[in-house]
Order: C-alpha cells, then structure tokens, then sequence
C-alpha cells in the first residue's frame, strides 16, 4: 500500500515543471503512506506521483507502472490478491515490467474494452489512476468497499486533481470530496461510473438463501489466506475479540509456508507476531493474551496512558482526516499501536474489520425488528465503511507506513456471507443461553478458539481498551469548552453541527487543518447509538433519548453497562 497523486488535464501553455515541483511537494504531504520510494511520471497530459510502501516485489516494482512502449502509466495504492490468476485469464501476451501485482490493471485495460467488467474481477484493495498517453485518456477508480482512501477535485485551472489523502488537496481544490468507492471514472465518458452491483443489497433476507457453516468457514479461510501475499515481514492485530482472533486464528494455519510459492516452501518469516494496545488492565489486553497463548503466536501487547492518547489527538485527526467521534475515538489507540509495530520491523498486519458490518456484530443488533431490517442495516452499514472503520484501520495505520489488510471484507468472502438469510445472522441464545451476536460465525469456528474468546461478547474498540478512555475524553472535553462556546456550535458550525463537547473539541481541531465548507462535507454525519446508522436509532425509543457511539450505550445488552 502507498499513496498516489494525479493531475490531469494539462494544456499547452503550461508550466509543467513548475506544475511537477507543485506536485511532488504535495505528495510529500503522503509521504507517510509510502516511505521506501518515489516515483514520478509526466508528460504534456499528465502527473502521476507515487509514494511506495513495498510490500510485495520490494526489489522492483516501483511506480508509477510503464507498460513496455511507454504509452501506459499507472500509480496505484493497494493490493490485487488475485493476480496471478488474472494474468492466466489473459487472452493476449502483456509484457510485464515488474513482478507487482498491480501491474495486471494495465495489462487488462489494455487488453479489454468493458473498464467496469475488469474493474469487478479484480479481488483486492485498491485505488489507482491510470493514463493512457496515446489517446489522452485517464481512468480513475476505487475498491468496492472503500478500504484504500480516495479523494478527488479540480485546481482553479480546471485541473483534475487526485491523492490518497485530503491533506494533499485541500488548499489546492475548493471542491475537495472523497471518490466514491465501486466506481470508476472515465475521462472519454466524462462521468461516473458505479461497477461493483450485487444481488444482496437488494437481497429481502426472506429467501431462505442456505450458507452452510462449513461454506462460511471455509470462505474465510481462502480469504485469510489470499491475504497473507508479502514479501516482508507481516502480523496480525489481535485485541482478543472474536472477529481479531478469528483472522489470526486462521492466519496461524498458514503462516509457515510462503503462499506465493503455492504453500511449497517455509515461510520467510514462519512465526506469526500478534499486536495488541490498552490501558492498563484493558479487557482487550487480557483477553488478547488468552488467544494468543491458545494460538502460539508471539504476543506483544503495549500500553498506554490516558496522557499519552491525548497528547497524540491533534496528530490523529491530522491523518485520519474526519471529526468522527467513534472513529477518532478508536483510531488513536490504533494509531500509537501503528508507531509500535512500525518500531519492531513489522510492515503490513491483518485485521478484523467488516465482520461486525457483514454479521451484525455491534450491540444496538440486539434490538433489530426482523430479518429484512436486519439486512438493510448490515448494506447501509457497509455502504458507509469506507468512511469509519476502513477509514480509521487504513489512515492510523498508515500514518507509520504500517500495512492493514481485512480479511472480512474480501469480495470473494463478502458474496458467500452476504447472501446468506439474514435469519441466520440474528441474534440468538448461547451456550448460557444469553443472547448473542454473530452466533452463525462462532458456530462455523467451534474449535479454533478457547470458548471464553469465541462466545466472548462485542466490545468496539474505543470501549476494549479501557473505559477509561472514553470516560476521560469525554472529561477532557467539559473541560475545554465551555457552555457558552457549545451553545454557538450549530452557527460556528453549520455542516453537522456537533452535538457534545467531545464532538465540538475534535472539530475545532480538524478544522485547523481541514479548513472550508467541502473539507467538513466529507464527513457524514447523523446520531448514532453503539455505531449505528441514523436508520436503527428507530429500533428501540430509549436510543433516540441516550444516542452515544460507545457499546456500552446499549443498556441492558452490554455486559459492563447492566
């Protein structure tokens, strides 16, 4: 993974030196997402500027990608698991310059006419854009679920401008927003594409559609085990929940043989390194020492101080780039968890975001009327990931040139999971009979985990680490602002406004370095209770009088809070 800067739409009479030294300085605004390598590409059309974090063919594989005649040129930020299988696929030879795997988009961009119809068979993370010199013609396009960070926007010239990250263009374009995910654009079409359509967002979860648990096991397994492609040293995050301890549950199965070999020879780094971050005496850090003990790995879990999470807000606002409570909340653990990893050696680690969106894992399910709205909130849920959890995994991480990758949301996982019936996804008793969410999951993974951590209950993030820390947050924040200020938010902010002090403290800081009406739109905004959509507040009319994104806000569902 790494960090990409385009502009398009160069004209005669440009500066295009000046415009490239314009460029490369703000791609160093990035730099952080790619600190082994830069490259630049530039003609009379085009600059592409890349900032690479090598994590496969870390030798070559520099970008931007040149096909062999020059005529192609590619910045990618993200990972293709699939594609050695692409390049079998290909009907005509592609003379490849790398051993990266991104490479293969150009391959199929020149080789197919139908952009959409290859943009969907690819299985990965990705957002690139592609130019093609010969006919003046770039593409622009993101991964299905959002996982890779885009954003997008023109310069006073009319320039389209491109970068991983806000930062990069927020004082260069006045229309900043984020490039939607499962889309492409087209220079030659001049408008915007949706490619990635499936049948379960329309799915009524009435269909009885059967997914055994041997399917759904399995489906996960092949997705971890994509996952694991690196030629660099790799971990797995595990805060001793469920969805953590599954992916490296399953990732110890593979960890000692080298996939990109076919599993034929040892791995070059055959034991698996397991991360975990709290405050002192967190429940995660307990529990993550229970599954990492059961699974072998080798454990290291940090702590942290209240001081220090707060000392490192303004930094983690500046990289995450949202004023999100929930996910500011939960990124800056992850985000000193990220320097310590970086610190051992480490460069890329799995994660276990996306399960609670595919399975309706976050408390406030509980209270979920039927199967069919059931399913609309995991579609609306994982149509908005790209602004929360993908957001905060990808940018915290990133900030320290630390690679995430999320099992859960392989395409390839998310078309058997999401078929199925949401009936079998709700809630229902365990073995103490108390109700309990993502039961199908746990039942497909009997044996994989010690019970205490399987048929452990959900904890987001923000609350595992300690309670402590959002109680001190939000302490910190009555703190800081005073009534009076708080009572002039809706007019010193009039796009979503903040509703606590706690909102109104993390938007004073985001608007230091994300100035402008288009910088605050690209945060959605709405209530929430437990990270629910606005849609479920309805689910329950106590929600709607005690809305807060922490766990615990469920009252007589989550443990602590009973």
């Amino acid at each position: 993974m790494c960090s990409i800067l385009g502009i398009f739409g160069l004209q005669p009479g440009d500066d295009v030196q000046a415009l490239r030294r314009r460029a490369l300085e703000l791609s160093q605004r990035q730099r952080h997402r790619g600190p082994d390598w830069s490259g630049v590409y530039l003609d009379d059309g085009a600059i592409l500027v890349h900032e690479r974090l090598a994590i496969v063919d870390p030798a070559g594989g520099s970008q931007p990608l040149r096909s062999a005649d020059g005529e192609l040129a590619l910045a990618v930020n993200g990972e293709i698991y699939n594609h050695r299988e692409l390049k079998q696929s290909l009907a005509t030879d592609y003379a490849f310059q790398t051993g990266s795997d991104c490479e293969v988009i150009n391959a199929l961009y020149r080789e197919r006419d139908d952009i959409g119809q290859w943009l969907d068979a690819l299985n990965g993370i990705f957002a690139f854009a592609l130019w093609d010199r010969a006919r003046r013609r770039f593409v622009i396009a993101r991964d299905p679920i959002g996982v890779c960070p885009l954003y997008w926007g023109h310069d006073r010239d009319g320039r389209l401008c491109v970068a991983s990250e806000m930062k990069a263009l927020a004082d260069l374009c006045a229309d900043v927003a984020q490039f939607p995910p499962g889309h492409y654009y087209d220079s030659e079409r001049g408008e915007l594409v949706r490619y990635h359509e499936r049948a379960w967002r329309e799915h009524a979860a009435t269909a009885d559609v059967s997914v055994s648990r041997q399917e759904l096991r399995e489906a996960f397994e092949r997705a971890v085990h994509r996952q694991l492609m690196s030629d660099v040293p790799y971990g797995v995050l595990l805060s001793g929940g469920l969805d953590s301890s599954l992916v490296a549950a399953v990732a110890a199965r593979f960890a000692r043989k080298r996939i990109e070999d076919d599993d034929t020879t040892e791995a070059w780094w055959p034991r698996l390194h397991s991360f975990a971050i709290g405050l002192e005496g967190s429940p995660d850090l307990a529990a993550a020492r229970i599954a990492a003990d059961a699974l072998g790995t080798v454990h290291h879990g940090f702590t942290y101080s209240f001081e220090e999470g707060l000392d490192a807000l303004p930094e983690v606002i500046r990289h995450i780039e949202t004023y999100d409570v929930t996910t500011i909340r939960a990124s800056t653990p992850m985000f000193l968890l990220a320097r310590r990893i970086k610190a051992m050696g480490v460069k890329m680690v799995l994660s276990g975001e996306g399960s609670d969106e595919v399975f309706g894992g976050y408390l406030y399910f509980h209270k979920a009327p039927d199967a069919r709205e059931f399913h609309a909130e995991t579609v609306r849920k994982l149509d908005a990931l790209h602004n929360y959890d993908c957001l905060r995994a990808n940018k915290s991480m990133m900030a320290w040139g630390v690679e995430p990758r999320v099992p859960f949301l392989d395409v390839e996982f998310l078309d058997v999971a999401m078929r199925m019936d949401a009936a079998h996804k709700m809630v229902k008793p365990g073995p103490t009979g108390r109700p309990i969410e993502k039961a199908i999951l746990r039942e497909a993974f009997e044996g994989y985990l010690p019970d205490e951590i399987l048929w452990r209950q959900k904890e987001q993030f923000s609350d595992g680490v300690g309670y402590g820390w959002i109680d001190g947050l939000k302490a910190h924040a009555e703190a800081q602002i005073s009534d009076r200020v708080f009572a002039a938010a809706a007019s010193r902010f009039p796009v979503n406004p903040p509703q606590t002090k706690e909102a109104y403290l993390y938007r004073h800081i985001f608007e230091q370095f994300f100035p402008g009406v288009a910088c605050a739109q690209t945060v959605p905004g709405g209530k929430s209770i437990a990270c629910s959509s606005p849609a479920a507040i309805a689910w329950d009319a106590a929600f709607a009088k005690m809305a807060d994104p922490s766990g615990r806000a469920v009252a007589g569902v989550h443990e602590a809070a009973l």
